[in-house]
């Protein structure tokens, strides 16, 4: 049975977290438990909050439960072809909130897709295009149709590996950017990723800063 554990920390202006999770796959499964948000204040007080514990069969289903909201997700998968092209649904619902989601992607070839995700019982709609250029760019642009409203997403692959991306939302106005980093010699299974946002309906001013260090460890 393979194993895992990764943890990631994070710095937002003053504020300090640390996530883990540890995973495992004993045959076809997927075990999951991981614990998010947990926040250091005075240097010493640790607050764990979310921990969530899942079991998976990739392609097939997905359960996770939150033991601290005491809320469990179910997750139902299936891919099929038609004429030769790759359509993939997932079913998602959760209790607490009694929402359900469903999500469809159409396949055109490997740099076209064509996707949806709708909220049942609600006008939460989003369609979203995604196109690949030359297997390093992605542009995504994204229709809201409960916000009447599109967003853009490109992003980058660099330097053989590290990933910038950029998003703007056009309902907000908020760009944001994240450069997702594994070349600056940190080592094996570690990853350091900056993000920034920028307010633009709020004119000119110094943007929100966030911090995050990724290190995963495989015995």
């Amino acid at each position: 049975m393979n194993a895992a554990l990764s943890f990631i920390g994070r710095a937002n202006g003053n504020k300090k977290g640390l996530s883990a999770t540890l995973a495992a796959n004993p045959g076809d499964l997927k075990l999951r438990a991981s614990f998010s948000d947990t926040k250091f204040t005075h240097g010493s007080t640790i607050n764990l909050n979310d921990l969530l514990i899942s079991v998976e069969k990739p392609g097939f289903f997905l359960v996770d439960f939150n033991t601290t909201k005491k809320d469990v997700l179910f997750q139902f998968m299936k891919a099929f072809k038609v004429k030769g092209k790759q359509v993939n649904w997932t079913y998602t619902h959760t209790r607490n909130d009694r929402r359900t989601i469903l999500d469809g992607s159409l396949m055109f070839d490997r740099s076209n897709k064509l996707s949806a995700s709708h909220e049942l019982g609600s006008v939460n709609c989003k369609l979203r295009y995604s196109y690949v250029h030359k297997g390093l760019t992605t542009f995504e642009p994204c229709y809201d149709l409960a916000k009447k409203s599109w967003d853009l997403t490109v992003s980058r692959r660099v330097l053989g590996g590290d990933l910038i991306k950029a998003n703007y939302e056009t309902s907000s106005q908020v760009l944001g950017v994240e450069w997702s980093c594994s070349s600056l010699g940190y080592g094996e299974g570690r990853r350091v990723k900056v993000s920034a946002s920028f307010n633009l309906a709020e004119g000119l001013h110094a943007p929100q800063l966030s911090v995050g260090s990724i290190w995963n460890f495989q015995p």
